[in-house]
């Protein structure tokens, strides 16, 4: 086979030409018939037994081009990659082919190349990084919550349902005298307060006895769904046990409920720690998110429709496995019906964040070409290891399902994000301050 051409097309595509010769395509072709001879019906000759000519004789000279030429696009594909140096992005198509006179397959093929970035400033960039304070009273509310998931039930047979109750109910929704489609249940359970409910039923319910029945008329909000909003409705309500929570004290015995701790002042403590751990990593992922999307902004680069069609269609399968499906089993098309995505919701909630992800591998990969990165063996052991930590497998088997290529793009990328970091010039922000929250009426 011969190279012939790579010409650069608009759009950020290129035909790439290849040539086979006379041989390779007779050899293509005779392997043609040697496959399908054996299908081939020929009057007065044995199926498998026609010659190859009385077969061409009979269906035309053709009848086996097909297959040759399907047989030759690979090698040929291959080839024309390999000799132009071009790197594309998504499936190669065959733009054309042909064969000539003498019996050679000249192929065109049509590939999208990979983008051209033109890195603007990435060194020096200005950011600036929260101030990090824990009050207080943001240890209160922590341990507070930490309190409410630890609280015992408690049943109550002597009174009426109140606000903070939990209470389990039967209830069946009229509309206009007609039940309507998810307004009945029966043993659920509802916090009163907790809004969770249609606005104005848990007020109702408050005051309610153990057994009572009562007929609850509730208006739907107007964004509620369809054919409801703004409907008024009755629900039929009973009532059939009350329950509260039954907090625990705030104490050393709490401590070692809830924590490795023996005293309460020491889990008092460790929550501070945390809570401040916690706020310093959210303060440090923003800041290095702020310094990346400056250093993406100052680059130049078009990216193709395909990189970011693969990266939604990558984010996806990741969302599918998260929910315990096997993605590999069905196609895209399948995954994003079965998870209710369609063509709308995926333009506007994943496309922009798939296409700023591709651009940030994109400027990442530049900078480490133009800072001539080149990982140590050193290097990519501590990061096979790291990884092997944060997925859970063994070193070795993480080398064998990635690949050495991909392991070390992955630390140059790496590596490239700690120098467009590092170099950034960081001021501290005053902390923000706390909203008042609305006084109630008395």
């Amino acid at each position: 086979m011969i190279f012939k051409n790579c010409e650069k097309k608009e759009n950020n595509t290129a035909i790439i030409s290849v040539e086979s010769d006379a041989a390779e395509f007779e050899a293509a072709v005779n392997g043609a018939y040697k496959k399908n001879k054996n299908s081939i019906s020929v009057p007065g000759f044995r199926k498998g037994k026609a010659p190859r000519a009385v077969i061409e004789g009979m269906y035309g000279k053709e009848v086996f081009y097909q297959d040759a030429l399907d047989e030759l696009a690979q090698p040929a594909f291959d080839l024309g990659v390999k000799e132009s140096g071009v790197k594309y992005v998504g499936r190669p198509s065959i733009a054309g082919v042909d064969v000539t006179i003498d019996r050679t397959a000249a192929y065109n093929f049509s590939v999208v190349l990979y983008p051209e970035v033109t890195l603007g400033q990435y060194k020096g960039l200005t950011a600036e990084a929260e101030a990090v304070t824990v009050s207080d009273e943001d240890v209160d509310k922590e341990i507070e919550s930490t309190r409410k998931k630890n609280a015992r039930m408690i049943s109550v047979d002597d009174r009426a349902a109140q606000k903070g109750d939990t209470v389990n109910i039967d209830f069946d929704g009229f509309l206009n005298g007609e039940r309507f489609d998810g307004g009945k249940s029966e043993g659920y359970e509802l916090e009163l307060g907790s809004g969770s409910f249609v606005p104005g039923f848990e007020e109702q319910v408050e005051g309610m006895q153990i057994g009572e029945e009562k007929d609850l008329d509730v208006t739907f909000p107007e964004n509620y769904d369809e054919k409801l909003a703004g409907k008024a409705v009755v629900f039929k309500v009973k009532l059939n046990e009350i329950t509260y929570p039954e907090l625990p004290e705030l104490d050393d015995d709490f401590a070692k409920d809830v924590s490795e701790y023996d005293t309460f002042a020491e889990y008092k403590e460790s929550v501070k720690a945390d809570l401040t751990k916690k706020r310093e990593e959210q303060a440090e992922n923003a800041k290095r998110s702020d310094i990346i999307k400056a250093a993406v902004d100052n680059m130049t680069v078009s990216v193709p429709d395909v990189m970011v069609a693969e990266k939604v269609e990558e984010i996806v399968r990741n969302y599918a496995a998260q929910f315990g499906m096997n993605p590999a089993q069905y196609s895209f098309e399948q995954l994003t019906k079965m998870m209710g995505l369609d063509a709308a919701t995926i333009n506007s909630s994943l496309r922009p964040g798939a296409e700023f992800q591709v651009k940030q591998d994109l400027l990442l990969e530049a900078v480490a070409k133009e800072e001539a990165i080149e990982p140590t063996e050193d290097e990519i052991a501590e990061f096979v290891k790291k990884l092997s930590t944060e997925i859970g497998a063994k070193e070795e088997e993480i080398k064998s399902y990635f690949g050495d290529e991909y392991i070390t793009s992955e630390l140059k990328k790496e590596k490239a994000q700690s120098i467009i970091v590092d170099s950034a010039v960081i001021t501290v922000a005053a902390p923000k301050a706390e909203e008042a929250a609305p006084e109630q009426a008395e």
